[in-house]
């Protein structure tokens, strides 16, 4: 897959079949619009291509700089390469960039640069300046230029009933099954393994302390969850607290993974933490011998969830 940091560096003298979005967290609704983009652009000797933006718009339009996303952008790409898109375009977001009307993006945007010869797109997408324009538009503008109009219905978006929306909601309230099951693929967390205070091995079980690789990443609910994640070709069965260890008296959330089995040093390295199932609240116990009691159990239960795993 190609991948171009700005509209303007994406030229191509094959003709494209297109659709456009934010694509936060590719979940299965975003999965059923690339799946039908692909088999469009391969039908018709085409290029499948996908615009998308970074900042999300809703951080430079809406002052919204807490907004949390599902995915970083490079996992965003990660995704979108993984469902067989030919070219992916991700274009700086601004203000600028927001003030082109509908005619401008469409005639500058699509026809100029991608060579449009489709687009694929939501019954309900509102584009260019103010969001003004919609799907109505889309036609008058295809007619206008050349290019087909392809509209995904009502039906077909709502059969999915999925978005990203629902699956952030998901993840703050803990229920990591329902969000799994909206995106598709199991929530993760990418991040560097920095240096904590060391409890964890005075009480055998060490952790790496994750710090996420971006600070807009939605983090789920505090407590403790089972993981996977695929170390120099090794999967690594653990458990995971979000939290603040309030045992100890912390006060700081920080993310701890302990996984099985393992003892080799994880500092410095980046790893992908992919969450499965959420075991429990974080407690505060009375004493850290009590914590490490629990932790015993949560040992056990999540030795079991992975034996009932098909």
């Amino acid at each position: 897959m190609n991948t171009y940091t700005s509209i303007y560096r994406y030229h191509s003298a094959q003709k494209t079949v297109v659709t456009l979005g934010t694509f936060d967290g590719v979940h299965k609704g975003h999965q059923k619009i690339i799946e039908k983009l692909v088999q469009s652009a391969q039908q018709s000797s085409c290029e499948s291509l996908v615009l998308t933006f970074f900042p999300h718009p809703r951080m430079v339009l809406q002052d919204q700089n807490e907004i949390k996303l599902l995915s970083t952008i490079d996992e965003r790409i990660q995704l979108l390469e993984s469902l067989g898109i030919d070219s992916v375009v991700v274009h700086p977001f601004d203000q600028e960039f927001s003030r082109l009307s509908a005619e401008e993006f469409v005639e500058t945007v699509l026809v100029q640069h991608f060579n449009i010869q489709k687009i694929i797109i939501g019954y309900d997408h509102r584009f260019g300046r103010n969001r003004t324009a919609n799907i109505d538009d889309l036609r008058t503008f295809g007619e206008k230029f050349g290019f087909e109009v392809e509209e995904i219905s009502a039906q077909e978006i709502n059969d999915v009933s999925i978005s990203s929306t629902k699956i952030r909601t998901a993840l703050l309230e803990g229920n990591i099954e329902t969000a799994n099951s909206y995106l598709g693929h199991p929530y993760s967390l990418n991040g560097n393994v920095v240096t904590g205070k060391g409890l964890g091995k005075t009480i055998h079980f060490p952790t790496a302390n994750l710090k996420p690789d971006a600070d807009y990443k939605l983090i789920p609910k505090n407590g403790v969850y089972v993981v996977q994640s695929l170390l120099d070709g090794q999967m690594l069965q653990g458990m995971m607290n979000i939290g603040i260890n309030p045992t100890v008296d912390g006060t700081q959330q920080s993310i701890e993974v302990h996984f099985l089995n393992f003892n080799a040093s994880l500092y410095h390295k980046n790893l992908t933490i992919q969450i499965w199932h959420r075991l429990r609240d974080e407690i505060k116990f009375d004493s850290v011998s009590d914590l490490q009691k629990q932790l015993e159990l949560d040992k056990q239960a999540t030795l079991a969830f992975f034996e009932n795993q098909p």
